[in-house]
C-alpha cells in the first residue's frame, strides 16, 4: 500500500508538468497571435495590406510553414480582431493570456466590453471548458446576472456581504431535461438528482445541504424545499420552489423559514440567511412593492425549462442601462 502510494505521487508529478507545459505553450500561441494580430492592424491601418494580401500571407505560411495549423486567412484575421479587441484595454492582458484561443473565439464576438471581460474573469476563475463556456453565453449569463444585481441592490444595504454578481434574475434548467408541464415535487427532485448539472446554472460556490431541509419551530415540523450554502457569503440559502406565478403572499413563509435558519441552525460565524424564490414567472412590478416592505434578504427569481431568448434579455439589460445613463444626465 505504502509502494503503491510513492507510485501515485510520481505520476501526480507527471501530471502537474504535463499540465504546465500544456499552459505555457497556450500563453506563448495566444501572445504570439497577439503579435501577429498586431502587425496585421498596422498593416492594415496604413493601407498597405488588403484582403487580397491577407490571403497571399495565409497561402505563404502554408507553404513555408507546412507543419503550423490554425493560420488560414480566416484565422490571420481574427487575430487582428483580436489584437483589436483587447488594445485599448492593458489591464485585461493578465487575463486574456491565461485563456485558449478556442476560449477567445467564443468570447470575442460579445457586444461590449464589459461582456467580454465578465466572461474573461468567469472562465478564469472557474476553470470552465469551452463547452461550458459556450453554454454560459448562449443562455445569457452576463445579462441575468446584471439583471439580478439590479434586483438586488435593495438588498446589499441589508446584508453585510457583497451579493454583487451571486445571484441571476433568471435561471435556466434546461439542463433538467423538464417538460413543460410539471409538479413542484418533479422539479424539486429533478435538482436534488442531478445536483451537478444544477450547479453549473446556480453557482459554483453553493454546496448542497439536502432536499427538504427539515425545521422544527416549536412543536411543529416544516421542510425547506432546497437548502445550500454560499461558502464565498458564509451564509445559508434557502430555496422554494413554486410553479406558478409569483404571488406575495409566497414571501410570508419564505421569509419564516429564513427566520428559522437564523435562530436554530445559523452558527454564530455565519452571516444572515437568504432566501430566494424560485418562481415559474414573475411581474417585477409587483416583486419590487412586495420586497420593498420586506425585511428579509429574499430575492424573487424565475426559471425557464429552455433556452432563453438571448436578444430580449440584451434589450432588457440595455434598457436598465439606457435608463440610468438618462438619470445621470438628468
Amino acid at each position: 500500500m505504502e509502494l503503491q502510494t510513492q507510485f501515485t505521487y510520481v505520476s501526480g508529478l507527471i501530471v502537474a508538468a504535463k499540465q504546465r507545459a500544456y499552459q505555457a505553450v497556450n500563453q506563448e500561441l495566444v501572445t504570439l497571435y497577439w503579435t501577429i494580430g498586431e502587425y496585421l492592424h498596422q498593416q492594415v491601418s496604413s493601407n498597405a495590406w488588403g484582403k487580397a494580401v491577407i490571403t497571399e500571407l495565409a497561402a505563404f505560411i502554408a507553404q513555408t510553414e507546412p507543419n503550423s495549423k490554425g493560420f488560414s486567412a480566416q484565422n490571420l484575421w481574427r487575430m487582428k480582431q483580436f489584437y483589436e479587441t483587447y488594445k485599448d484595454q492593458p489591464k485585461l492582458a493578465a487575463l486574456w493570456r491565461e485563456l485558449s484561443w478556442s476560449h477567445h473565439r467564443l468570447i470575442m464576438p460579445c457586444k461590449t466590453a464589459q461582456e467580454r471581460e465578465f466572461y474573461l474573469r468567469l472562465t478564469l476563475k472557474k476553470r470552465l471548458s469551452t463547452r461550458e463556456l459556450e453554454r454560459q453565453i448562449n443562455t445569457a449569463t452576463y445579462e441575468r446576472v446584471m439583471l439580478g444585481n439590479t434586483k438586488t441592490a435593495s438588498l446589499a444595504t441589508a446584508l453585510p456581504q457583497d451579493i454583487s454578481n451571486v445571484f441571476k434574475d433568471t435561471y435556466v434548467l434546461e439542463l433538467l431535461h423538464l417538460p413543460d408541464t410539471h409538479a413542484e415535487k418533479d422539479l424539486k427532485h429533478q435538482i436534488s438528482r442531478n445536483i451537478s448539472q444544477f450547479l453549473l446554472e446556480f453557482g459554483w460556490d453553493f454546496a448542497f445541504m439536502g432536499e427538504e431541509y427539515p425545521l422544527q419551530v416549536g412543536n411543529q415540523d416544516f421542510a425547506i424545499d432546497l437548502l445550500f450554502y454560499h461558502r464565498k457569503l458564509t451564509c445559508l440559502v434557502a430555496i422554494e420552489l413554486k410553479i406558478e406565478r409569483f404571488k406575495p403572499e409566497h414571501l410570508g413563509q419564505l421569509n419564516f423559514y429564513l427566520e428559522a435558519l437564523d435562530r436554530d441552525i445559523k452558527t454564530a460565524t455565519e452571516n444572515p440567511s437568504i432566501g430566494i424564490l424560485l418562481c415559474k414567472s414573475k411581474d417585477d412590478t409587483v416583486v419590487e412593492y412586495t420586497l420593498s416592505r420586506s425585511l428579509s434578504p429574499t430575492l424573487v427569481a424565475d426559471y425557464e425549462t429552455k433556452l432563453p431568448n438571448k436578444a430580449l434579455l440584451q434589450y432588457k439589460w440595455e434598457e436598465i442601462l439606457q435608463s440610468l445613463n438618462v438619470g445621470e444626465s438628468d
